[in-house]
C-alpha cells in the first residue's frame, strides 16, 4: 500500500500533458482528403457487394472538391488575417500552402475522372486506386504546409508509400510490378538519405523547426559549417529524387512506362508539386541565409536536368517514356525559380507547377484512351493518323503538347517566360540561355508527335468522303505496335477531364491575369 500511495502522490503532482491548440482550418484539406479515403474504405468494407466504380469515382471527386473548397477558405483567411503558424508551430498557413492545396485538390479530382475509364476498361473493381490517390494527395498538402523537417518527412512518406502501390497497381502487367518495385527500392534509399540529412541539420542547429533554424542561423556564426552543409546537401538529394532531377532521375522512365497511365499522370503532377513545395519551403524560408552555399549546386542540377531531359527524349519510341524525360526537362525549368531564391522565383515556380499539372494530366488522359486494352499500346507509331480516326483527341493532345513546348497563347509559354525572367533577374543569365536552348530541343519531340497524328495512317490512301467508313473497325495493333486506322471512343469522364485541362491551358494562356495574380499573392511565410 505504501508503494501504491507513493505512486498516487507522484501522479497527482505530475503536471498535465500540454496539448497544442489546433487551428483546424490550417489542416482542413488534409483532414478532408484522409477522411474521404477512410469513408470510401469503410463503405467498401460494409457493402455486401463490391463498390461500383461509378460510386468510388463520385466519392473521390466530391472529396477532392471539398478539399478544394477548404483550400480556398484558407486562401481567404490568409488574405484577411495574414499568414500564421499552427499546431505548436508544426504547420504554417500562408498563401503558398493554400495555392498548393488548391492545385493538389484539382489534380486529384481530374485524376479520379481519368482513372474511372481505365478501371472500367481493365475491369478492376473497388475503391483502392482512388483511396491511394487521396492519401498521396494528403501527403503532398502536408509537405506544402510543413513548418518542421519531421513534418516534411511525414508528408513525404505519406505521398510516397501510396505512390509505390499505385505504380504496381496493374497486376495484369509485369511492367507495373517492376515499376512499383524499382520505385520502392530507390525511394527507400532516398528516404534514408533525407532522414540522415534531418539528423545532421538537427545536430548542427539543435532543432528541426524551420522558423527556429532560421532564427538560429541569423543569431549565430558557425565556425565549422561542415555538419550543417552536409545535412543541407542530403536534404537536397532527397528532394531531387522526388522531383526527378538529374542525376537522381533514373527511376522516372521505367516507373512512368510501367505504371497505369492515369497513375502516371497523377504522379507527374502531384509528386512534383509536393516535392517542389517542400523544397521551396525548406530552402527559401529556412536555409535562405545559406543560399550562397546551395545555389551553385542547384544551378548545376538545373542545367544538367534541362539538357538531359530534352536530349534523351528525342530518341524515345514509347510516348510514356518520352513524356517521362519531358517531365525531367520541366523539373529543370522549375529549378530555375528555386535557384533564383527570390520572391519572384517562388512565384514563377508556383505558376509553372500549376500550369504543368493541368497539361500533363490532360496529356496522359489522352494517352490512356489511345493505349487501349491492357494499357500497352504506347508506341509512337500508334499515333500516326490519329487525327483521322479521333479528330478531337488529336486536337486536344496537340494543344497540350504544344503548350508544354511553350508556344504563345498557352499557359506553357507564360510559365517558361516567368521562370526564365526570374533566373535573369537573379543574375543567372547563362542558366536562362541553357533553358531556352533546351526548350528549342524539346519542341522537336513534341512537334514529332503532332506531325505523326496529322500524317497519313498506316494503309490509308487518299479517298473521298463517300467511302471513308474506317470508323467501324475495332481498335487493334500489329505485332510491331502499329495501330490500324480506327475511331476511338472517348469515355465521358475522360472527356470531361481532358476538356478541363485544355480549357485551363488555353483560357489562362489568353487571359493570364487571374492565374498570375493568384501566384503573385502566394507568398511564403519567411520568419
Amino acid at each position: 500500500m505504501t508503494a501504491l500511495s507513493a505512486l498516487a502522490a507522484m501522479l497527482a503532482t505530475t503536471s498535465h500533458l500540454a496539448l497544442p491548440r489546433i487551428a483546424y482550418l490550417s489542416i482542413l484539406p488534409v483532414l478532408i482528403l484522409l477522411g474521404g479515403a477512410a469513408a470510401m474504405l469503410g463503405a467498401s468494407a460494409l457493402s455486401p457487394r463490391r463498390l461500383p466504380t461509378s460510386a468510388s469515382t463520385t466519392m473521390a471527386v466530391l472529396t477532392a472538391l471539398a478539399a478544394l473548397g477548404a483550400s480556398l477558405a484558407q486562401w481567404v483567411d490568409v488574405r484577411d488575417h495574414g499568414p500564421h503558424v499552427a499546431v505548436a508551430g508544426a504547420v504554417v498557413q500562408d498563401g503558398f500552402s493554400a495555392l498548393v492545396a488548391v492545385l493538389v485538390s484539382a489534380a486529384m479530382a481530374l485524376s479520379a475522372l481519368v482513372s474511372d475509364s481505365w478501371l472500367r476498361r481493365e475491369e478492376v473493381g473497388g475503391p483502392e486506386l482512388q483511396v491511394l490517390m487521396l492519401v498521396s494527395s494528403a501527403g503532398a498538402v502536408v509537405m506544402a504546409e510543413a513548418n518542421d523537417l519531421i513534418v516534411v518527412f511525414l508528408g513525404l512518406e505519406i505521398l510516397s508509400i501510396a505512390l509505390y502501390v499505385l505504380a504496381a497497381f496493374n497486376a495484369k502487367r509485369e511492367q507495373s510490378g517492376e515499376a512499383g518495385l524499382k520505385y520502392f527500392v530507390l525511394g527507400a534509399f532516398s528516404s534514408a538519405i533525407f532522414v540522415y540529412g534531418i539528423a545532421l541539420v538537427y545536430g548542427a542547429t539543435g532543432t528541426t523547426n524551420l522558423a527556429q533554424i532560421t532564427d538560429y542561423l541569423s543569431r549565430n556564426v558557425l565556425l565549422h559549417e561542415g555538419v550543417l552543409l552536409a545535412g543541407v546537401a542530403l536534404l537536397l538529394v532527397g528532394f531531387a529524387f522526388k522531383i526527378a532531377a538529374v542525376p537522381f532521375h533514373l527511376w522516372t522512365p521505367d516507373v512512368y512506362q510501367g505504371a497505369p497511365t492515369p497513375v502516371t499522370g497523377f504522379m507527374a503532377a502531384v509528386a512534383k508539386v509536393g516535392g517542389f513545395a517542400a523544397l521551396l519551403r525548406v530552402f527559401i524560408s529556412s536555409f535562405g541565409l545559406l543560399r550562397t552555399d546551395w545555389q551553385p549546386a542547384v544551378w548545376v542540377m538545373a542545367a544538367v536536368t534541362l539538357l538531359l531531359g530534352a536530349l534523351v527524349a528525342l530518341v524515345q519510341r514509347d510516348i510514356k517514356r518520352m513524356l517521362a524525360y519531358s517531365s525531367i526537362n520541366h523539373a529543370g525549368f522549375v529549378l530555375l525559380g528555386v535557384q533564383a531564391a527570390t520572391s519572384r522565383g517562388v512565384e514563377a515556380a508556383l505558376y509553372y507547377l500549376f500550369t504543368y499539372s493541368f497539361m500533363v494530366i490532360g496529356a496522359f488522359a489522352v494517352i490512356s484512351v489511345v493505349g487501349g486494352p491492357d494499357d500497352a499500346g504506347h508506341d509512337l507509331e500508334r499515333y500516326r493518323g490519329l487525327a483521322r480516326r479521333a479528330p478531337w483527341l488529336a486536337l486536344t493532345l496537340a494543344v497540350l503538347l504544344l503548350a508544354q513546348a511553350g508556344i504563345p497563347f498557352t499557359t506553357g509559354f507564360l510559365a517558361k517566360l516567368e521562370v526564365i525572367s526570374a533566373a535573369v533577374g537573379a543574375g543567372s543569365t547563362a542558366l536562362a540561355v541553357i533553358a531556352m536552348v533546351s526548350a528549342a530541343v524539346a519542341a522537336f519531340f513534341y512537334l514529332r508527335v503532332v506531325l505523326l497524328m496529322y500524317s497519313a495512317g498506316p494503309g490509308e490512301q487518299a479517298m473521298d468522303g463517300a467511302v471513308a467508313h474506317e470508323e467501324n473497325v475495332a481498335v487493334g495493333a500489329g505485332s510491331g505496335g502499329v495501330a490500324t486506322a480506327v475511331t476511338l471512343a472517348v469515355p465521358a469522364t475522360s472527356a470531361v477531364a481532358i476538356s478541363l485541362c485544355v480549357g485551363v491551358t488555353v483560357l489562362f494562356g489568353l487571359w493570364p491575369a487571374p492565374l498570375t495574380g493568384f501566384a503573385q499573392l502566394a507568398h511564403l511565410l519567411i520568419p
